[in-house]
């Protein structure tokens, strides 16, 4: 099948090496800008156009799509199937009525729950035990279309980004081509689905990260959990920004932000509103994240004294 990609991240790029590697023609990557990236501010390509050049497929990272930016594109190529994975733009509807099959996206949650753009990061900051990939036909709307088929996996209590991304990943992968297969033979199902049952979750930033020590201690081990990497948890200690970027939960008790413990060996823990949060890794600020067993050897937070109250701003 003549087949159109869009997507950017590296979600998106493993959904692309699958289509690659399972012989179907891919014919062009719509991608997102080139970014600065690191310190040194290094103009870097998307992880799908790096794997579009390897493999020889044209590229193109048109600002918008509006006003037809990409029909020439469209007429040059006549893609029989558009597939969308992590793209972070609507389609217009010249876009989407131009294939023979439509354009198909994977997204990564069981919708109608968590549409929009941090299903994953929020399935694990609400403490969701479930989630997985759906593959469904695009329409005007956010993530409304019409679903095709789900596959489900479990959410561990250690599981951050990175590692539910990666079950994500293989899920993804096989339901996008399960569901390519199912179109050829006209197989493929239309689900409508459930509003009422839809939620949305929306882009993190910066502070999605910052630390509310009145929430229990599984909210804050979650929230640890659904921003690690970016934009990581935090919070302040006598006027210092600290990112932790790992916790487990702990059966000490005291009153919010409050630090029970803190040496090498008995570890960093913080009381939250119900329970404790031992921290594992931490990132103080202009340093290194690392262990905080190692941190904890040659600097000390006062036990009894506490991380910020949580404020909007600090």
């Amino acid at each position: 099948m003549r087949i159109g990609f869009m997507g950017t991240p590296d979600f998106a790029r493993a959904h692309l090496e699958a289509l690659i590697e399972a012989g179907h023609e891919v014919l062009f990557v719509l991608c997102r800008a080139d970014k600065p990236v690191g310190r040194k501010k290094i103009l870097t390509a998307p992880p799908v156009k790096e794997c579009a050049l390897i493999n020889n497929i044209p590229v193109y990272q048109p600002e918008s799509l509006k006003d037809g930016a990409i029909q020439n594109v469209l007429d040059e190529y006549r893609p029989e199937l558009i597939v969308v994975v992590a793209y972070g733009r609507i389609l217009p509807e010249y876009v989407l009525n131009y294939p023979k099959y439509g354009c198909i996206n994977v997204h990564g949650s069981l919708l109608p729950k968590y549409r929009g753009a941090s299903p994953v990061q929020s399935a694990i900051i609400d403490g969701e035990k479930e989630t997985g990939i759906t593959v469904m036909y695009m329409d005007k709307g956010l993530d409304t279309g019409d679903m095709i088929l789900k596959k489900k996996c479990d959410i561990d209590i250690k599981d951050n980004q990175l590692t539910l991304f990666s079950k994500l990943e293989k899920l993804g992968t096989e339901g996008l081509l399960e569901t390519i297969s199912l179109i050829e033979k006209g197989e493929a199902a239309r689900e409508t689905q459930n509003e009422s049952e839809s939620n949305y979750a929306s882009v993190l930033t910066s502070k999605t990260g910052h630390i509310d020590w009145e929430k229990d201690a599984l909210a804050v081990h979650n929230l640890v959990r659904g921003t690690y990497p970016w934009p990581a948890a935090y919070s302040y200690f006598e006027g210092a920004k600290y990112k932790i970027t790992e916790t487990e939960l702990s059966d000490k008790s005291g009153k919010p932000g409050e630090v029970l413990t803190s040496d090498p060996k008995a570890g960093l823990i913080v009381a939250a509103g119900k329970g404790a949060v031992k921290i594992l890794r931490l990132q103080a600020e202009g340093g290194k994240e690392m262990n905080a067993s190692d941190y904890l050897r040659g600097h000390s937070f006062e036990i009894g004294k506490t991380f910020d109250k949580y404020t909007e701003e600090v």
